[in-house]
């Protein structure tokens, strides 16, 4: 059983003989024309491509107006921030964290017990509702695959977060105030295959995409390696209290503080993510820029032409 996780592995090996290196990493160690080549295997149209990677030159610092770039070291440049940099940052690292704060990994690991506390007594049982629970979170990654570019980042993110909210308050209502019985049974296994659904269309793949769009090309792998640091960080605080603290306040009343967090993830989500649908990594990188424009609304794209003009 446990040797069937060695599967994925396997394919997703033999798929790096096959991909082909970003054009942006490319550019990063000066080769160019491969670059140039990969661009035209997605675009055949040669003054588009040309067009694209005269921007990928210039983020990375080796376009005509290369010199506005300072030669500073990545990490130092990291640890004493921009001010554009710094939002980024706080936008990377704080999304990644209210991931797991919101207690999407607590959920899965202890639905058995969730289930055990709404009345499911048969272990038959408890594991159709957990598998239940798996099923559902795969299910979703799928919609939020087709939904990301169709919809938009932040409106995913609206769905997911307020929806995230509503079901960890259910779970934790459920748990308080309902007895153990039928429905007590069913409000469980809705309210926590709905938590795991809304985060699986939305913050769970989401926040990822959003990491890899909005930094710089030159410092994209290290500050998303710090904002993963932190997802995996608050995963394993989160997973680890979740039993001590069950025991100090119940069951229900941590959900009910992961639904408070879930609310503020609503506000966080409304006041620094932009927008990002339809716009290339450099002109994402724009929308950081003007601090007086930053707002964390949705910036449309006559809004990213003109910050592109101002620059």
């Amino acid at each position: 059983m446990l040797a069937v996780g060695i599967l994925p592995s396997v394919f997703i090996g033999a798929a790096l003989f096959i991909i082909p290196e970003s054009p942006r990493w490319l550019v990063m160690q000066s080769r160019v024309d491969e670059a140039r080549s990969v661009l035209l295997k997605t675009n055949e149209n040669e003054s588009e491509v040309e067009e694209r990677l005269a921007e990928i030159l210039l983020a990375a610092g080796m376009g005509n107006n290369a010199e506005k770039y300072e030669e500073k070291a990545v990490w130092r440049e990291l640890l004493s921030p921009s001010p554009s940099l710094r939002r980024m940052l706080i936008t990377g690292f704080g999304i990644q964290c209210f991931q797991q704060i919101t207690g999407i990994d607590a959920t899965v690991y202890y639905s058995p017990e969730i289930f055990k506390r709404a009345g499911i007594k048969a272990n038959s049982n408890l594991l159709a509702a957990t598998v239940a629970v798996g099923v559902t979170k795969t299910a979703f990654i799928l919609v939020a695959i087709i939904l990301i570019d169709r919809l938009g980042r932040k409106p995913l993110l609206y769905i997911s977060t307020i929806g995230m909210t509503v079901c960890l308050f259910s779970v934790g209502t459920t748990l308080a105030l309902l007895k153990e019985g039928q429905a007590s049974v069913t409000m469980a296994i809705l309210s926590v295959c709905g938590n795991v659904a809304f985060f699986s269309v939305g913050i769970g793949p989401v926040c990822w995409v959003l990491t890899s769009e909005i930094f710089p090309l030159r410092l994209r792998a290290q500050a998303a390696a710090l904002g993963a640091v932190g997802n995996r960080v608050c995963s394993g605080l989160v997973a680890m209290s979740f039993l001590s603290v069950s025991r100090a306040i119940t069951v229900a009343g941590t959900f009910y503080i992961f639904s408070a967090i879930s609310a503020l993830s609503v506000v966080f989500v409304y006041t620094l993510v932009p927008e990002t649908k339809g716009k290339s990594l450099e002109q994402i990188g724009s929308l950081f820029d003007d601090q007086s424009d930053w707002k964390g609304r949705e910036v449309e794209m006559g809004d990213v032409e003109h910050l592109v003009q101002k620059s």
